[in-house]
């Protein structure tokens, strides 16, 4: 196979036409997160409908703060992770399952997705390499996210957009705590990388 050009750059306005191909589906009228989930309260997740939805998170890179980064192949936009503030999810900051372990201001990995016909090829890798490079530009002094560690089960696709923990320690990120959090019936793990320490 040829070699392919795989770029990673953060989710600015300008690129959310590439947001959209990644992450809106076929039909505006089928439900989807838009990474949202996370970020809202219930009350105005819950409210959103529609294209309301990729128009709300766009608002998020309009504001100042892209909400996280879009790799390309070949120009092609791939994949998308969802990166930014722990601070700015509202969920994660009330969160039960998923605890805050200390007051060091983590930004937040909660969503990797790779479109269907690009998987397989280690994207996701380039995607999280990308998403840390971003933070660090940002000032981040950790990166945080909350894998699922399947063992020797097999992980449903449905939950895939969390990654595994194989894919964050092959990244250098550490084990900090077990939550309580499950996917599949796998336990989900606090996870952390220091850029602090990374950087050089």
């Amino acid at each position: 196979m040829e070699p392919r050009l795989i770029e990673v750059h953060p989710a600015t306005p300008e690129r959310f036409d590439d947001v959209a191909a990644v992450l809106a589906p076929r039909s505006p009228d089928v439900p989807t997160c838009w990474c949202l989930s996370m970020r809202l309260p219930n009350a105005e997740n819950h409210a959103l409908r529609g294209a309301d939805r990729g128009a709300r998170l766009r608002r998020y890179a309009e504001e100042g703060t892209p909400p996280g980064v879009v790799a390309y192949v070949d120009g092609e936009p791939a994949g998308w992770c969802s990166i930014a503030p722990r601070s700015s999810h509202h969920r994660l900051t009330h969160s039960r399952t998923i605890p805050t372990v200390d007051d060091v201001p983590v930004w937040s990995i909660v969503c990797l997705v790779v479109r269907p016909r690009f998987r397989r090829r280690g994207l996701a890798r380039h995607l999280l390499d990308g998403a840390v490079d971003y933070a660090r530009s940002r000032g981040a002094p950790v990166v945080e996210a909350y894998p699922v560690d399947p063992g020797e089960r097999r992980l449903s696709s449905a939950f895939a957009y969390m990654g595994t923990m194989s894919l964050f320690e092959a990244a250098g990120f550490v084990r900090v705590a077990e939550t309580s959090a499950r996917a599949g019936g796998a336990p989900r793990w606090l996870v952390r990388l220091d850029l602090s320490a990374s950087a050089g």
